[in-house]
């Protein structure tokens, strides 16, 4: 059985020691939540394309499943370290919503640039008029992240000023 961390056994903040793990917890459900509501918006919902058009739709179903099941371990391997940050009370809400944004804009940034136009593995829509929505798509993630880095850089000022105020 593991103890919990108490705020002198963490050198006064336990959110401290565990920064890494906050970040590490958030990242992960960021990317799976975002990899899991690009699945099932745009390829189950609206059917704008699979995971890998290049073959035939029972492939591209296959990796969808495949995709699924990524987005679903990164969701749920983030809420285990979240969950063990909790039981430690050493969580640090501004370092794991920040990597919740950094993580979900890294992924969808990573496939929008990467998997739609250097892969070629699937558009986001095929229309005759993809730039709008390649876009608003990159917009996004570069939004998700610079947000994301705010609230890690606050996040991080932050600690260092109450260890500062302990000592």
């Amino acid at each position: 059985m593991s103890k919990k961390v108490n705020q002198s056994e963490a050198g006064g903040n336990a959110s401290s020691r565990y920064g890494a793990r906050n970040l590490w917890s958030g990242i992960l459900f960021g990317l799976g939540l975002v990899a899991f509501f690009d699945e099932a918006v745009f390829h189950q919902l609206l059917h704008w394309h699979h995971f890998y058009d290049r073959a035939t739709t029972e492939i591209g179903l296959i990796s969808d499943g495949l995709f699924h099941a990524f987005s679903w371990f990164a969701t749920i391997a983030g809420l285990f370290l979240f969950a063990d940050l909790r039981r430690r009370n050493a969580l640090s809400r501004g370092t794991w919503w920040g990597g919740v944004l950094v993580g979900g804009g890294g992924f969808q940034l990573y496939d929008g640039v990467i998997q739609h136009k250097l892969m070629r593995i699937h558009q986001i829509r095929y229309v005759d008029n993809v730039i709008v929505y390649d876009l608003i798509w990159n917009v996004l993630a570069l939004v998700m992240i610079a947000i994301g880095l705010v609230l890690l850089r606050r996040s991080k000022r932050q600690a260092t000023t109450e260890r500062k105020v302990q000592f």
